[in-house]
């Protein structure tokens, strides 16, 4: 027989109103309290943690973001002989009986398998949780089930997109670049790069939904599925916004990964400039010092920076975007000259508004703030170039 107890945050209980002889248990965990060796016997679908979807989840697992995985993930699904909640000591103790053909992992396997895999690697500072519905029930049908829960899902809309061939002026555009054959178009594509992550940065530069500082495009960091949206409503347009973009997106990238790069040597910087000590690496939502690369190119580099840092200083270069009279989008100057110029107080800006990413990420104000400083710049190097005249 196989037992396991550990530690939970939340348990809820429903009975089954097509069966009184059924009960799920919603029960959440930290990463750390999860169990291991729970039986994936069960589930129809071994886990392949080789695959882009499969890569792209244990990074959700392992890195500084994601605290709300346990809202953004569909969970596992286990069946069980039965459940115990010790409301005392806040455990959960679990009878898996003896049989691994029905009890144990049904579905959100590869979840499982990232979690259990890779959880040594979150943050000490970061607690991330998983939603765990135990399906407790001598009558039922565990194979059914088993059926239902792994053939339910569809194919995505944006590999739909990629069947129609609408991402063809992104993929003519980095052709020519290191990456260019490491994006992932359809589900389960085993390469790197998911082309949403593309979109997103694409996303935050749509000067058309975006043309000054009196809103900001927050959703490039808190929601993946309003950029493809986006992307899917403008594409048909004849003024469609991100083919007008899509010339600009290899320095996009270029811009997004220099940031990467070099905003630790500009956070030292400005701390310095304070008369503190910078310890960029014990920052919540900082990862290193060691050896990790940047998200498209793979080049080097010394720290892991989570995402809600990134975005708020990377989409204030939207400011330097202007739309000529043949409607080609055009940088007014170089946005690695005005990074070089502006970054120490953009990434100042950034850490002093607050120190958790999460709320950095989605900041609406921030955002705001920051393409101020760029469009400040802008204006300065304007006023250089009249009076040079």
């Amino acid at each position: 027989m196989t037992v396991k107890r550990f530690k939970v945050s939340a348990v809820r209980t429903v009975s089954s109103p097509s069966s009184d002889e059924i009960t799920t248990y919603f029960i959440w965990v930290n990463f750390r309290d999860l169990p291991k060796e729970i039986s994936l016997e069960v589930n129809p679908r071994k886990p392949k943690m080789n695959t882009a979807v499969a890569r792209q989840l244990i990074h959700a697992v392992g890195g500084p973001d994601n605290v709300n995985f346990d809202i953004n993930n569909r969970g596992i699904v286990v069946t069980a002989k039965s459940v115990r909640f010790d409301t005392n000591t806040s455990e959960v103790t679990l009878d898996l009986g003896d049989d691994v053909s029905r009890y144990g992992v049904l579905d959100g396997g590869h979840t499982y398998t990232a979690i259990i895999d890779n959880r040594d690697k979150v943050p000490a500072d970061v607690e991330k949780f998983v939603r765990l519905e135990v399906i407790v029930g001598e009558k039922l049908d565990v194979s059914g089930l088993a059926d239902a829960r792994n053939t339910s899902a569809q194919v995505s809309d944006i590999a739909l997109f990629e069947l129609d061939d609408k991402f063809n002026f992104i993929k003519s555009e980095i052709s020519n670049e290191s990456y260019a054959n490491e994006v992932a178009y359809k589900d389960n594509d085993n390469k790197e790069i998911q082309i949403g992550e593309l979109l997103k940065l694409m996303f935050a530069f749509n000067i058309k939904r975006y043309p000054d500082d009196s809103n900001a495009p927050v959703s490039a960091y808190s929601g993946k599925a309003a950029v493809f949206r986006d992307y899917k409503n403008e594409y048909a347009k004849s003024d469609n916004i991100y083919k007008k973009l899509a010339p600009q997106l290899v320095t996009l990238v270029k811009l997004y990964e220099k940031i990467q790069k070099e905003l630790p040597a500009k956070y030292q910087e400005f701390k310095h400039e304070d008369g503190k000590n910078a310890k960029f690496g014990s920052v919540r939502g900082v990862e290193g010092a060691g050896n990790f690369v940047t998200d498209f190119s793979k080049e080097k580099m010394d720290y892991q920076i989570s995402v809600g840092f990134l975005l708020p200083i990377f989409g204030a270069f939207r400011a330097l975007l202007r739309e000529n009279s043949d409607g080609i989008i055009e940088w007014q100057f170089d946005p690695i000259r005005v990074w070089e110029t502006a970054g120490v107080r953009l990434v100042q800006n950034t850490f002093d508004t607050d120190t958790n990413p999460q709320q950095v990420g989605k900041s609406k104000t921030l955002w705001q703030a920051n393409y101020r400083i760029v469009d400040s710049v802008r204006k300065d190097f304007l006023l250089e170039e009249l009076q040079s005249r």
